[in-house]
């Protein structure tokens, strides 16, 4: 019985997890891949342009949610879409902690 408990307990948890956007990336690494990103955004994650976000102190999950659903085309934006879908999921996770790192 306990065993039992245990692996649904084991089960639900990595079922949990997979729904979770990985956050915790590489700062450094995410400014280097980032600089395609600031003709939109902005060097320092503030856009110039209106209608672009501004990307600097979002969080981390968040930033990586909304680029994985760039890259798989749940959500569209041609410009977007284009610019995420070359992106792995390091290469994500290292923009959003450059980002979210950012005042």
């Amino acid at each position: 019985m306990k065993r039992q408990i245990l692996a649904t307990a084991s089960a639900l948890i990595l079922a949990a997890s997979a729904n979770i956007a990985v956050a915790g990336g590489n700062a450094a690494a995410g400014k280097a891949k980032a600089a395609t990103c600031n003709g939109c955004h902005g060097a320092t994650g503030i856009s110039a342009i209106p209608t672009y976000p501004n990307l600097a102190g979002q969080k981390e999950a968040y930033m990586v949610k909304q680029m994985k659903a760039f890259k798989d085309g749940s959500r569209k934006d041609p410009t977007m879409n284009a610019m995420a879908k070359p992106l792995s999921d390091s290469d994500m996770a290292n923009i959003a902690a450059h980002y979210a790192g950012m005042k």
